[in-house]
C-alpha cells in the first residue's frame, strides 16, 4: 500500500468505485439477459416491458459513467433489433 495520504485515500475511492462499477455491470447483464429470454420464448408483451427497463438502466450506466454511452446505444440497439425480429416474425 501507499506511503502518501492522497494516494491510500485514492486507493480506497478506486477500490469504491470498482465495486460500484461491477454492481451496476451486474445489474445491466441480468436486465439484458431477462429480455433476450423473453423475447427467444416469444412473449411479446414482457419482452417489451423487460427491454424498456433494460434499455433504461443501460441509459443510466452510461450515465454515471459506468459503461461508455456508446456502448449503450449498441446494446439497446441490439436488444431493439431483436424485439423487432419478434414483432415481425409473430405477423408473418
Amino acid at each position: 500500500m501507499a506511503n502518501i495520504k492522497s494516494s491510500k485515500k485514492d486507493i480506497l475511492r478506486s477500490r469504491g468505485r470498482r465495486l460500484r462499477n461491477l454492481a451496476w455491470k451486474s445489474r445491466l447483464k441480468t436486465a439484458v439477459r431477462k429480455s433476450r429470454m423473453a423475447i427467444e420464448a416469444g412473449d411479446a408483451m414482457v419482452s417489451t416491458e423487460l427491454c424498456r427497463q433494460a434499455s433504461r438502466l443501460l441509459d443510466k450506466a452510461a450515465q454515471k459513467g459506468v459503461i461508455h454511452r456508446r456502448q449503450a446505444a449498441r446494446r439497446k440497439s441490439r436488444l431493439a433489433k431483436r424485439l423487432v425480429r419478434l414483432s415481425s416474425a409473430g405477423e408473418g
